[in-house]
């Protein structure tokens, strides 16, 4: 009986330091992989991926419009569907693979257990599937602010060529009066 209380006060006290040791021990393969499923990853990526499609061809429309160079009437259908199907022939399935490492690198066993539970209850399972629309909508909000900043980055960059190229041609005149004959 005596062995049995001493053993039953070692397990009480090993307890919590058992449980300390699953919250930080690495991530296994396998781990990754229940919460790759947990969070229905390949569904998630590929409405996300969905999702994008409507910003991006609003992105490139308004791209063509502004260039104002003549194309194709059919120009922009064509493209469009050759970024759709781009989109949708990514290789998701392989995609998720490589970031099974990455996961294990940054999160531990007791962080993907805590995230298995979360996406696993309703709330988790409602941000799975309202995350690619709300990825959509954002980037549908984004837009604007990244045309501006993208049409201000080319401006600078064009100025920038500009004052090399201008820099470069004064330094070449100048080397070529210095040359004597």
């Amino acid at each position: 009986m005596k062995a049995f209380l001493m053993a039953a006060l070692c397990l009480a006290f090993a307890a919590p330091v058992l449980a300390q040791t699953a919250d930080t021990d690495p991530a296994t393969k396998d781990d990754v992989i229940l919460y790759l499923r947990t969070m229905h990853s390949h569904d998630v990526i590929q409405r996300t991926l969905e999702a994008m499609l409507k910003p991006m061809h609003q992105l490139f429309h308004d791209q063509f419009q502004k260039d104002g160079k003549l194309l194709p009437a059919d120009f922009e259908a064509k493209f469009n569907k050759m970024i759709d199907e781009t989109i949708k022939g990514m290789p998701i399935d392989e995609m998720t693979q490589a970031s099974v490492p990455v996961y294990q690198k940054h999160f531990t066993r007791g962080d993907i257990e805590k995230l298995n539970s979360f996406y696993a209850s309703p709330t988790g399972q409602k941000v799975l599937e309202e995350m690619p629309a709300v990825t959509g909508d954002s980037m549908q909000a984004m837009m604007p602010i990244m045309r501006k900043y993208l049409d201000e980055a080319k401006e600078r960059m064009q100025r920038q060529i500009k004052e090399m190229e201008e820099s470069q041609s004064k330094t070449d005149s100048s080397s070529d009066s210095n040359v004597r004959p």
